[in-house]
C-alpha cells in the first residue's frame, strides 16, 4: 500500500516504513509524531482512490526516529552565485535548509 501526500508545497510517494525528510514545521514540544492529512492518492495494489484534490478522512501517521530534537536534519549546502559580467562584481553566499526526518508508521483511509 502506498500514498501520495503533500507537505510544504511538495508531494511525496510514501509506503509504510519509509524515512522521508519534510519541510520543518511547528510541532508541539511533547509530540512523538506528526499526522499528515493532505493525502492525494492511495493505492493498495487492487483499488485506487484519488482525491479532488485531497481524500476526505485519509491520513498518514508518522513518528520521529529518536526524538524531536534529533529529527531535525540539515540538507546539502548550496552556494548561489550572483555574477555580473564585465563589472568586476560577484557575490557568493551559502544556504542550508533544515528538514524534519520522519518515519511513516501507518496509512489510514
Amino acid at each position: 500500500m502506498y500514498a501520495v501526500i503533500e507537505q510544504g508545497g511538495k508531494q511525496y510517494k510514501v509506503t509504510k516504513g519509509d524515512v522521508i525528510n519534510i519541510e520543518l514545521t511547528d510541532v508541539p514540544a511533547d509530540a512523538t509524531g506528526i499526522e499528515l492529512d493532505k493525502v492525494m492518492f492511495v493505492s493498495d495494489g487492487e483499488t485506487v482512490q484519488v482525491g479532488t484534490p485531497f481524500l476526505d478522512g485519509a491520513k498518514v501517521i508518522a513518528s520521529f526516529k529518536v526524538s524531536q530534537d534529533d529529527a531535525v536534519v540539515k540538507g546539502p549546502k548550496l552556494y548561489p552565485m550572483h555574477f555580473r559580467r564585465r563589472k568586476n562584481s560577484s557575490r557568493k553566499m551559502g544556504h542550508r535548509q533544515k528538514y524534519l526526518q520522519v518515519v511513516i508508521d501507518d496509512i489510514e483511509v
